[in-house]
């Protein structure tokens, strides 16, 4: 399992960057739901975001799932390319594969590296 130390995590499996203001889904959540078939961002650019809101709709070939805000902030980009490639949430999830981005985003209660990686670890047993 891949987790960045430079980023931050949710317990829902979605990624902030606080530098960049990038978020997205978990390396270990594209891992649990699979081959992921569509993606559809629920967000637009100048949208405002609270945490923990839907930010997209993923399908997979296992499953589908929401992905939530994992920062609050003003959406300053949308990353509209996983519509028509949405195996980069498989193949670069940490890179191509960012969502939406917020400027002066918020994120409370998120997990460091090492804390992501000791949860999915107990989620496993």
């Amino acid at each position: 399992m891949n987790a960045p130390s430079h980023l931050k995590y949710t317990k829902s499996d979605e990624w902030f960057d606080p530098t960049s203001g990038a978020m997205g889904l978990t390396d270990y959540a594209q891992g649990q739901l699979s081959d992921i078939v569509f993606v559809e961002l629920l967000v637009d650019a100048g949208d405002t975001l609270e945490a923990g809101k839907a930010i997209a709709s993923v399908e997979s070939v296992k499953a589908s799932a929401e992905i939530y805000a994992s920062a609050g902030g003003k959406v300053t980009a949308v990353n509209k390319g996983l519509s028509d490639k949405p195996e980069t949430l498989n193949s670069d999830p940490y890179g191509d594969g960012w969502m939406v981005k917020v400027e002066n985003g918020a994120a409370n209660d998120l997990m460091d590296s090492a804390a992501y990686q000791k949860y999915c670890e107990e989620r496993a047993h």
